[in-house]
């Protein structure tokens, strides 16, 4: 599997796409608000730029791609107001693989622009705040922005992906992703293959970030050591009994089910934190555990197999083709949900933000 070339969320606005089904994502972004605000206003005060440029990288599609923006620019500019001063202006560069729907998201820009618009009531002489928005498409596992270019880097949800399936996955035969029944040279495969992969990201954007830069990375992870944790593997495991399922019933080749392993990994704190230091260009700010129920029905609006396959979908269609029929295997997931005792239970998901500042 080349994970750049197939990794992306469902485009389109359609029922299974991910702009209709990130209720969840939305939250973490709103849930880390407090850290976000924090951040971007010690760095206007401390650099004081005249344009703040920001990237968000791993931005998808949909309604949450430009929301993380929307309130880094609002607390920028409501702050200016309250001391007299005029808003920056601000580069906006959001940044996911080739593959994702940008086109969407480019149809949105008019609307983003008037809500800034919109944002600015009142006649007090402080107009909607200079934005300016680009498409950086690309691995942020690879350089993407010029030398000392960026001031501030937001990510949400994306830094558990990694950019390839770890070497030994073919010892990981009945599992698609870690579980406990994985071979420990699994998981060993599994932390080492995140482990450079972070360290790279981190070498990355401390080229491109200005001295006194910062980020803020919010990605799925685990409160502790424990690597099997439901909220790690939940899902993934479902859709592994979804496939063993289809391949008794003869929908599916054994082998191809055997073959495919996912391209993510949930860190611990400590582990974020090693790397972090290892690396060495970022001194850590802020390192928070934060909980979002995974498998709620308290949002009418949520769904949970519609949830998952905007997300699993794009690789499921790149491994097995057209001899997995998408509709037969979410109909039998959402099956497995509702007979599931786990689903009975809270299966908490655990987020994993950290806010660092460029050495």
């Amino acid at each position: 599997m080349e994970v750049a070339k197939v990794l992306h969320m469902n485009g389109g606005i359609g029922d299974t796409s991910y702009a209709k089904n990130s209720l969840l994502q939305q939250k973490a972004i709103l849930m880390t608000k407090p850290i976000t605000d924090e951040a971007i206003s010690a760095l206007y005060h401390s650099l004081s730029p005249k344009t703040i440029c920001i990237a968000d990288l791993g931005c998808s599609t949909g309604p949450n791609t430009l929301l993380a923006v929307s309130e880094l620019i609002k607390t920028i500019h409501d702050e200016c107001k309250s001391n007299g001063q005029q808003s920056p202006a601000f580069h906006v560069f959001l940044n996911d693989l080739p593959s994702n729907d940008f086109n969407t998201i480019f149809r949105s820009l008019s609307a983003f622009h008037e809500d800034l618009r919109n944002q600015n009531m009142g006649g007090d002489g402080f107009g909607p705040p200079n934005c300016f928005v680009a498409g950086v498409a690309g691995s942020f596992y690879t350089r993407l922005f010029p030398f000392k270019s960026l001031h501030f880097v937001h990510s949400s949800y994306s830094l558990h992906w990694l950019s390839q399936v770890p070497d030994g996955t073919e010892n990981n035969k009945g599992n698609i992703y870690l579980t406990s029944t994985s071979p420990v040279s699994v998981l060993k495969g599994y932390y080492m293959q995140y482990e450079r992969d972070f360290a790279t990201f981190l070498k990355y954007r401390s080229e491109e970030l200005v001295k006194g830069g910062r980020m803020v990375l919010t990605m799925l992870g685990r409160k502790n050591q424990d690597n099997y944790s439901k909220g790690c593997s939940y899902e993934w495991e479902l859709l592994a009994t979804t496939l063993k399922l289809l391949v008794t019933q003869g929908s599916i080749e054994e082998e191809k089910v055997n073959s495919f392993n996912i391209p993510l990994y949930n860190p611990s704190p400590t582990e974020v934190k090693y790397i972090v230091e290892k690396e060495g260009s970022f001194t850590i700010n802020c390192l928070e555990t934060s909980e979002v129920q995974r498998n709620s029905s308290d949002d009418e609006k949520y769904n949970m197999a519609r949830s998952f396959r905007s997300v699993a979908e794009p690789l499921l269609v790149s491994h097995f083709g057209d001899e997995l029929n998408m509709d037969q295997l979410f109909h039998k997931y959402n099956e497995i949900i509702a007979n599931d005792c786990m689903g009975k239970e809270k299966i908490m998901f655990v987020n994993l933000t950290i806010l660092v500042m460029q050495i």
